[in-house]
């Protein structure tokens, strides 16, 4: 009985060990370059040797070697050995896998729009529909996007050809060659890519070869991170520098991808500065890609300022493209959140603005006072367990740097060594330097940490960026937290701790900061953007020419990062939109323009209405129709279809008359806010107007549909006729909406310049068809 007693005593410490181990990463920071993949191998698992008993169990315990990108390894380790390896000199961070199963998703946003959900059990029932959008849409197999962007990572896993089928036969595209690429790059799934820098020469000489591929490779990141978003194939156990675990897959995995490289590095500036695209490179981007055979463009290219469409480089080439019947996505543009910002305005352009999703990157800073303040970043360096002197940017200058408003922005060679050394550096977003970049300024001036403070205008949209030293980003409020504190005693301490991934984040979405706003300055009658999507910490491929944070400074290399701006959204719209051509391959661009926005949903995940990063109720010169939902737009009841002779008429009332030798404009064209767009958008308005607009059956043959009003504060709006008769598919009901001003003589101030908004819906039961109003008065 003794020995059994002593027996069980040496066991149950053995049993409990097993039952604490889990998957741990070891991350050492970025690779010397001086060591092949096999030494790379044994060097990680000389550090497993020295916390294992035995080479066996070494091996054994080893999962993966990150040698291609990352430098580290991920093994199965106690807790003990894991706080072994993360005190030795060479280990940045150890922290534990928060691996997780996930659905065919990139990570997190395809779920959180519910691509895989399907339909709900009501519309089950209703509708008698059992195949999710994707099964429907065959995960988009055969349709061709076209990413006209910066290039591409053809060694991504997220590009693999693995078990596609041929390549489409109306694919009349080529895969130009060039330095770092050649045939064999191209796929079944990279179809075709191409590459154009006539323009971008000619103004600047010959291309730096250092800088950039002559070629359709990318040594970015961008074009990569968004072709994979549209398109990429499912890839399991994948993270941005261990976080967002899970399985990347883009929103159409089966659709193939023909790359247009348009965009190159700006002469003498760094690639985090990001690129420049000229137009006539574009329009022969485009123009090769109608030729070529894609359904689908998705463009994430933006101006500071929009220009009128004669003159706008994408709005001739997207008019173009749709006239072929290829629906055209763009990006809104990340200079909000001030009003008029947006770009991409044309009204046959699906213009996207960017939101967040229900993930959260929680990285918190802890004040000397015990103030805990929840923070994101996705750093993998740590500090340690200690509290760190903290101070303000603006308090740590060198002499002559004067103390305005831009001494808090860590701007290159602004911080003093002496004031900064050893400490946790809080600087503030603007000024002369990226987020990056001021990270870089606190490391340089020997910083140990690095806290980025929004300013007002960013509210709580907190950008979770790879710093290349501990840091966290905080909301604005917190920055009068911390600035407080520091004011209240005299030696200020903090730390931060190490982040972690945090799903099913409350509220979400909400609108980021810096997606570009309406309303639309070129044509005030057309409502923009169109819509929005994920767009805020967004995880896809990447390229590994690149660092994780595009700056020459950072040596690590990654094959998926997290990345924010209205780039990431549009190719989340451009997949959606590659699903719905899938269903409905005979839908007209207009038409599938029109299933989305009418069918886009206006609540958080608290049952709220959609606010903007401070919390502020959000409108539609945000958003659009509202934040997009592709299961419900492949059943949407109604459509606003428009064809290229209405876009055409359309231009004819703006003055745009010689786009099209064979169509001659009439003495007296339509209104532009007769357009048959699925929303409305009325400026300056005077007393009174009526526009009409035509709906196309495309659900139920037979159906009955009703319409409802939410009324512009200050207007009425009537709907007539109020009911919608259908006995056929394909069938087309005109009505007309006229918009009175309730008391016009009423004068405030900026009237001129404030909208009010409201809705016009039709319901038939099932479908709800709603569309988005602005009006102001003249």
């Amino acid at each position: 009985m003794r020995f059994c007693d002593f027996f069980l005593l040496f066991l149950l410490p053995l049993l409990a060990s097993c039952a604490e181990r889990k998957v741990y990463i070891v991350y050492f920071g970025e690779h010397s370059g001086q060591k092949a993949l096999h030494e790379i191998e044994d060097y990680h698992h000389s550090y497993l040797l020295s916390v294992k008993a035995s080479e066996e169990e070494a091996r054994d315990s080893l999962l993966y070697s990150y040698k291609h990108s990352i430098n580290g390894f991920a093994a199965v380790l106690s807790p003990h050995e894991a706080t072994k390896l993360s005190e030795m000199d060479e280990v940045v961070s150890v922290f534990p896998s928060q691996r997780k199963k996930h659905t065919l998703h990139t990570t997190r946003s395809w779920e959180f729009v519910g691509l895989e959900k399907g339909l709900g059990r009501e519309q089950l029932k209703k509708q008698k529909k059992t195949r999710n959008l994707l099964e429907k849409a065959r995960y988009g197999d055969q349709i061709i996007v076209g990413m006209v962007d910066n290039g591409v990572w053809p060694e991504s896993k997220s590009f693999s050809d693995e078990g596609m089928g041929p390549i489409p036969k109306s694919w009349k595209g080529i895969c130009q060659t060039g330095v770092a690429f050649n045939s064999s790059h191209c796929n079944r799934k990279l179809i075709g890519a191409r590459y154009y820098l006539k323009g971008y020469e000619s103004d600047n000489g010959p291309l730096n070869t250092t800088t950039d591929y002559r070629s359709p490779r990318d040594k970015d990141g961008h074009g990569t991170h968004t072709a994979s978003t549209v398109a990429g194939r499912r890839v399991h156990n994948v993270s941005a520098l261990g976080y967002a675990p899970g399985t990347a897959s883009g929103g159409a995995p089966l659709a193939r991808l023909a790359i247009y490289k348009v965009c190159w590095p700006i002469p003498g500036q760094t690639k985090v500065k990001g690129n420049t695209c000229y137009e006539e490179d574009m329009l022969a981007a485009i123009d090769d890609a109608i030729a070529d055979g894609v359904h689908v463009l998705s463009i994430s290219i933006g101006t500071s300022q929009p220009f009128t469409y004669a003159k706008d480089g994408i709005a001739i080439g997207a008019l173009h493209a749709t006239k072929n019947n290829i629906v055209v996505a763009c990006s809104a543009g990340n200079s909000g959140p001030a009003p008029s910002t947006l770009s991409n305005p044309a009204p046959w352009i699906i213009t996207v603005g960017a939101s967040s999703i229900d993930r959260a990157f929680v990285t918190p800073l802890v004040l000397g006072n015990g103030m805990k303040l929840m923070g994101q970043s996705v750093t993998p360096y740590k500090l340690k367990k200690k509290m760190y002197p903290l101070v303000f940017a603006a308090d740590a200058v060198v002499p002559g740097v004067p103390k305005n408003n831009t001494a808090a922005n860590c701007n290159f060679g602004s911080l003093d060594p002496k004031k900064v050394k050893g400490k946790i550096v809080l600087c503030l977003r603007g000024g002369m330097t990226l987020r990056i970049e001021k990270g870089i300024e606190v490391k340089r001036a020997g910083g140990v940490g690095f806290i980025l403070g929004n300013t007002p205008e960013n509210g709580f949209d907190l950008p979770a960026d790879p710093h290349l030293l501990p840091a966290t980003a905080v909301s604005s409020e917190d920055v009068t937290k911390i600035r407080n504190y520091i004011k209240s005693t005299k030696k200020p301490m903090a730390t931060i701790i190490p982040g972690r991934t945090v799903l099913h984040a409350k509220p979400a979405p909400f609108m980021a900061s810096f997606t570009s706003r309406g309303p639309n300055t070129i044509d005030p009658n057309i409502l923009k953007p169109d819509i929005t999507g994920p767009g805020l910490n967004i995880l896809a491929a990447w390229s590994e020419g690149s660092s994780p944070t595009r700056s020459e400074l950072d040596p690590r290399v990654v094959k998926y990062n997290i990345f924010s701006g209205t780039s990431m959204s549009c190719p989340h719209v451009a997949a959606a939109v590659a699903l719905l051509k899938a269903i409905h391959p005979n839908w007209s661009s207009a038409a599938i323009r029109s299933a989305l926005m009418t069918t886009a949903g206006l609540v958080n995940n608290i049952g709220k209405p959609i606010t903007d990063s401070s919390g502020n109720p959000a409108n539609p010169f945000q958003y659009g129709s509202g934040h997009f939902r592709p299961t419900k737009a492949a059943d949407p009841g109604l459509v606003y279809d428009t064809t290229y002779t209405d876009y055409l008429l359309y231009l004819c009332n703006i003055g745009v008359k010689s786009l099209d030798s064979s169509f001659k404009c009439p003495k007296v064209s339509p209104s532009s806010n007769n357009l048959n767009y699925p929303s409305l958008q009325i400026s300056k308005l005077k007393r009174k107007v009526t526009v009409t607009r035509t709906a196309t059956n495309v659900g139920s043959a037979r159906s009955i549909y009703f319409s409802s009003v939410k009324s512009p504060v200050g207007f009425s709006v009537r709907v007539e006729p109020s009911i919608l008769y259908f006995n056929h598919v394909g069938q087309k009901k005109s009505f007309c909406i006229t918009v009175e001003a309730r008391n016009p003589k009423a004068s405030k101030k900026n009237d001129a310049e404030e909208y009010a908004f409201g809705w016009y819906t039709w319901n038939d039961g099932i479908h709800n068809v709603r569309s988005p109003m602005a009006v102001s008065l003249a």
